[in-house]
Parts: C-alpha cells; structure tokens; sequence
C-alpha cells in the first residue's frame, strides 16, 4: 500500500488523511492520561461486496485466527492476567479455559473461598490458576491494579465485579494505571457473516459525550489495537448521522477536525474519513451512490461513534441482530483491561481475553524495545 501524506478531496470537497504508524469514566473525568484490493480466491463467492467462504465470511475467519494465534504462540510464556473479583461461574469459567487453552495465566484476585466454592459447584479445575485472596470487590481491585504496577500482570479482566468499582481503581490519580496524556475508552472487536473485515466499534463503553480531545484518544487508542493485533493499518470512519458537515450537528463538526488532526499528524497510524453514516461508511453502494470516494468509505474497518449511546447501540445491534462474533477491551491504560458482560457466552469471553493477550503481548515487545507508551 502507498502511503500518503496530507489530504485529497474528492468531489464532494470531503477530505481523508492517511499517516504511517508511530508507534466507565465519565467525560468530565478530565484526561488519563490504506486499502488493499483483495484477490479473487477459489471457493470465495461474493454477493454485494461481500465474500463469503464456507458459509463464512472473511471477518469470522480473521476472529477465529485471532483466538487460536493467541494460544498458540509457544516462543514466551502467556501473560499473566489478574482476573478481578471472579466470584461467579460466569466469570470464573473463561479464565479457566484460557488458562487450558495457554492462552493467558489466570490470577484470580478476590474471595478464595467464594471462587473454590464456585469452581466446585461448575466442576472447574483450578489447577492452572493462581488466588489471591481478598475479601471484598474493591480489595480486588486496587490488588489487581497492584499487580500490575508491580509487573506482576501484563493484563486485567473483570469478573462479575461492578464496572465502576474496577475503573475507578484503575484510574485512580496516585495508584492507577492511566497516565497524563492518553484518556482510556473501550473497543468492540465485532465479527459478522455480512462483512469481509472486524469491525472495531469505539466507544461504546467507557465515556459518555466525548469531546474533540477526548474523540482524539479514542481513535488513537482504537488505531492502535488495531495495529497491535497485526491487522494492520485501519481504514477509519468517524460515524454521525448525515455524511456532510452540518454545523448543527455537532458530530459532523468533529469528525471533520478529526481528519484534520490525522493530516497534521495529531492521530497516526490510519486512515480517517469523516463525517460518514453508517450505509456509506459499510456499503461500497451507498458510498457510490452517494458519490464519496476516499479509500475508507464502504470498507470502514474502525467506526469511531459519536457518544457512547450510539456506539453501544450500534455494537449491540450488530452483536444480536447479526449475530455476530464479539470481543470488548479497555485501552488506553498501561494494560489492556478485559471488559465483558454478564450476558456475553464463554466464547465471546474467550475471545476478548485472546485479543487482551495478544495486545499484552505486542505491548510489552514495545517496551522491550524501547517504545515509549503514549500514556507515559
């Protein structure tokens, strides 16, 4: 793919930028801180710029390879992930599996006799787990975030704790894990059968009505999880409801100073065209239709939302209407934190510690070579 700088207008006067890669808080919470043509492949069938193999699509494939790389890299040990409060079978069932699948070293921080009694009454074996005995959810938490200041834990996965009581230890201005200059938000890693590529929806979890800045991090964060999972370097559309600027539309105002920033150098990493709705930004059709050319449109692979009402609803849709495929991560700490629901399956569990392993993995090759962390 041929890299470019600076911005191309199309006919309708929108604007891309393309950049080569550098390397649940409320909003007021204050700061914590190019395309490539696929090839035509025997047994792939395409209906409407959609392909699908054995019945398949492109996207279900690369989620699937995602997990079973996870597990099944053997030249380091798997990361040590402290798994915060698992006191429900729910919670307590994926950490087991991930640690038979090699795919993280569970540490189980909250109540040893609730967890051994759980495991009991599932018939789970926690052979391969490590406790840390703690007697409430908070304790767990600010032990969990502990760990990992202490390098003992290169990740964090909630377990049937509330939400707000884990990252309220993890952004914690003295002993958290958020820095200065990075605010932390949350990714949905969506796999779809009508769809050739993940779909990363941000953010649907974690700030509520983010403002430009805040915008900022948020895309960063999901350009590089993006780039950390080996997917290289995404197409990103910045999501509102009308795909011109409107000033009226708050959104549509963002968007555009978002790819602004991407041209100046202020987010790298991607390709960002905005602002987009939903058809345009998924629908080589729509995007024809409506006359927009750019190398994001109808092939979005990151949807940035523009508050996290929209995101959770669009993710949600996507997971349930569509039934699809799904992982949730929290980035912009100095790990990733797996965040999932009481409704997810085992698999979607499974799924999102693979992704958090993974990311934990080229994080710490970062540090190992000596590539400063961008919330440092």
């Amino acid at each position: 793919m041929t890299q470019q700088t600076g911005h191309a207008p199309t006919d309708q006067g929108r604007r891309y930028a393309v950049h080569p890669a550098d390397g649940a808080v409320p909003h007021d919470a204050g700061p914590h801180a190019g395309p490539v043509e696929k090839p035509e492949c025997e047994g792939v069938h395409h209906h409407d710029g959609l392909s699908v193999q054995d019945g398949r699509s492109d996207s279900l494939h690369a989620f699937t390879r995602l997990i079973a790389r996870a597990s099944a890299i053997k030249e380091s040990a798997p990361p040590a992930m402290a798994v915060v409060w698992p006191c429900e079978q729910h919670a307590l069932e994926a950490a087991v599996e991930a640690a038979q699948a090699k795919i993280a070293r569970p540490v189980l921080v909250g109540c040893e006799g609730t967890i051994r009694a759980v495991a009991r009454q599932a018939g789970l074996d926690l052979h391969d787990c490590l406790i840390d005995d703690c007697p409430t959810p908070q304790a767990a938490a600010m032990a969990a975030v502990a760990m990992v200041r202490a390098r003992r834990a290169q990740a964090l996965m909630k377990g049937s704790l509330h939400t707000d009581e884990l990252m309220h230890a993890i952004v914690a201005p003295e002993t958290g894990l958020c820095g200065r200059h990075r605010r932390i938000s949350h990714v949905f890693i969506i796999a779809t059968a009508r769809y050739d590529d993940l779909l990363f929806v941000t953010d649907a979890a974690i700030n509520i009505t983010p403002d430009l800045l805040a915008k900022r991090d948020i895309v960063q964060n999901a350009i590089d999880l993006h780039v950390g999972l080996g997917l290289g370097a995404p197409r990103v559309a910045v999501l509102s409801a009308v795909e011109t600027v409107n000033p009226r539309i708050q959104g549509t105002i963002d968007a555009a100073c978002l790819c602004k920033m991407a041209e100046r150098g202020q987010i790298t990493g991607g390709v960002l065209d905005g602002p987009l709705a939903m058809d345009n930004a998924v629908d080589p059709e729509a995007a024809r239709i409506k006359g927009i050319a750019s190398p994001v449109a109808g092939r979005a692979q990151i949807l940035v939302a523009p508050d996290l009402e929209a995101g959770n609803m669009l993710a949600k849709n996507l997971i349930y209407m569509t039934q699809a495929e799904s992982a949730g991560l929290v980035l912009g700490a100095s790990v990733p934190v797996v965040l999932t629901s009481r409704a997810d399956s085992v698999r979607a569990r499974m799924a999102s510690i693979a992704m958090g392993a993974l990311y934990a993995r080229f994080l710490a090759q970062a540090a190992a070579d000596g590539v400063a962390a961008p919330w440092e």
